[in-house]
């Protein structure tokens, strides 16, 4: 990854985490807890691809699990978050752009029902059994209806602040540079555009005049009429 979107995936991700511990851990809502963290590894996932968001979903889920309250075993969450991030990645277009806004809300919900379903999983094989009192069907429910009811107020948000730094100059990746044509690769492209048609509008110029003047030099001379004389 660049350092920019190092710096930038870092920065979310301590935000997202911050508001998680802070706010959504404690209102107590019915089943699962929105999650913040997951809608960010989503957001950045979708733009990146599928290698940065499973280092960006094991670095947040790293940080969830390291912080306090946190009541799971280290690791767990990060091996969650890294599986997602890299599935979401998948689903990156090779243009970059979504042509629909309900492609990233699909995202949305699948990633809600897989990382809750990998949670409880990697929950049972360390003897957590949790989420068997809770209720599996609840929790999938309540975790995919709270993220996707987050999902349109932070998700585009965070796609388009990390579109920022695809394509960037400073990075050597002109991806999205040559594509939309506002960098410094898409000036020259169109600089030499510019520079061939004029030079062949010139050429074309040049050799048009040529030929006129070739053809004044080439016409025959009239012979000169003497009157009273027929011509033959």
């Amino acid at each position: 990854m660049r350092l920019n979107r190092i710096l930038l995936s870092t920065a979310l991700v301590v935000v997202a985490l911050v508001v998680q511990v802070s706010i959504f851990a404690r209102l107590h809502l019915p089943g699962a807890v929105p999650d913040l963290l997951l809608l960010v590894v989503v957001g950045l996932g979708l733009v990146y691809g599928h290698t940065a968001g499973a280092l960006v979903g094991f670095g947040a889920g790293l940080l969830a699990d390291l912080a306090p309250p946190a009541d799971h075993a280290t690791g767990r969450y990060a091996l969650v978050l890294c599986v997602v991030g890299y599935l979401v990645g998948l689903a990156k277009p090779d243009n970059g752009q979504l042509r629909s806004a309900t492609v990233p809300m699909l995202v949305v919900v699948g990633a809600a029902i897989v990382s809750t379903l990998l949670y409880a999983g990697v929950g049972a094989l360390a003897g957590d059994t949790a989420a068997r009192h809770v209720g599996m069907t609840g929790l999938l429910l309540s975790a995919a209806a709270y993220d996707l009811l987050l999902a349109p107020f932070t998700v585009p948000l965070i796609m388009a602040i990390a579109r920022r730094t695809v394509g960037d100059p400073l990075t050597g990746d002109g991806t999205a540079v040559a594509a939309s044509g506002d960098g410094g690769y898409g000036r020259t492209a169109s600089a030499s555009f510019r520079i061939g048609r004029m030079s062949r509008t010139s050429r074309l110029g040049r050799t048009g005049r040529l030929g006129r003047r070739n053809s004044l030099l080439t016409r025959p001379a009239r012979r000169p009429r003497i009157k009273g004389v027929k011509r033959l």
